[in-house]
């Protein structure tokens, strides 16, 4: 994996576009306002088509331009998109730049170009050459990060190994001490099924021996653990994070707690990358109604990571 240039100073933060023909340029516009153009020391810079960002002086033009019609995607204006996220990568990785916060794209938009990846998550492992990037959701009440992402629950079991719990907790642990400042983090690992143990025998043959594995190397880990016991208040104070088996079995209890200063958090990779914790929201693009918290939240996330990351 190459090694970014460390950021001079305070260096900006990015803010990409996202898809446009959702509220993404919108949510930029509105938190880069919001903050007055910057968090803290550092400046805010916009990365897309300048005509979506009139007034806004702090834009880095994207080559490739769009047609933006709010609520109407279309795959030509892949090209833009996919040219944002790229530059401000290459501009983190030249320490050009401290952090990258992406708006929201639309996946099937993407690949309908031929866009050859799931989303962000994988598309920035391989700009960067990071082996494994881990989609973390983060707020201040909760952190969780789900194992598997976008497949369908059936195949999820299989999915779930001993080897892929290990090398995913590791680097969670080793992001809350980079990233959060956790000297001695805490890790909870929820079981695959109801009261672990009892229903199936993945949560014993596959989870506890993954458990038991990162102990080993001197980790706070405790696990599998029941999910619906999980991320009560009272629970929330026994760890840093939760690692969970599944997409809903994470993004539920953190979206019913923080709907809108929930974080996705890109872990494993040697730049600072955040996002907003929700999509593109066609059915509100351009009617005024997107709300920049979520945004906002990342932004300022991203400032704190970038700072921690330069102790």
């Amino acid at each position: 994996m190459s090694k970014p240039v460390e950021a001079a100073g305070d260096a900006p933060i990015l803010l990409t576009m996202g898809e446009p023909a959702g509220i993404g340029p919108e949510i930029a516009v509105a938190a880069y306002k919001a903050l007055q153009g910057r968090n803290g020391a550092r400046a805010l810079r916009i990365v897309g088509d300048t005509k979506l960002f009139p007034g806004i002086p702090d834009v880095i033009a994207t080559k490739a331009g769009v047609h933006r019609v709010p609520g109407k995607p279309d795959p030509k204006n892949a090209a833009a998109v996919i040219e944002a996220v790229e530059t401000a990568v290459r501009l983190c990785m030249t320490g050009e730049a401290a952090a990258v916060v992406t708006a929201p794209i639309n996946k099937a938009v993407l690949m309908q170009s031929g866009f050859g990846f799931p989303g962000h998550t994988e598309f920035l492992a391989h700009l960067t050459g990071a082996p494994r990037a881990v989609m973390m959701l983060a707020s201040e009440t909760l952190r969780v990060v789900p194992l598997t992402i976008h497949i369908p629950i059936l195949d999820v079991p299989r999915a779930v190994t001993t080897e892929a719990i290990v090398a995913q907790g590791a680097i969670i642990l080793e992001a809350l001490k980079r990233d959060f400042a956790i000297p001695r983090p805490r890790l909870a690992v929820a079981g695959l099924n109801p009261h672990p143990g009892e229903f199936g025998d993945e949560d014993l043959r596959v989870i506890a021996p993954a458990v038991e594995a990162l102990k080993a190397h001197g980790h706070d880990v405790r696990g599998p653990l029941p999910a619906d016991t999980l991320f009560h208040e009272e629970a929330r104070k026994t760890y840093d994070a939760a690692l969970c088996m599944y997409h809903d079995q994470a993004l539920i209890p953190i979206k019913t707690l923080s709907f809108w200063d929930g974080v996705n958090v890109t872990l494993g990779l040697p730049i600072v990358r955040t996002s907003p914790d929700h999509g593109t929201a066609f059915d509100i693009a351009g009617t005024g109604k997107a709300d920049p918290r979520s945004m906002i939240a990342a932004i300022r996330l991203a400032a704190k990571i970038a700072d921690a990351r330069r102790r």
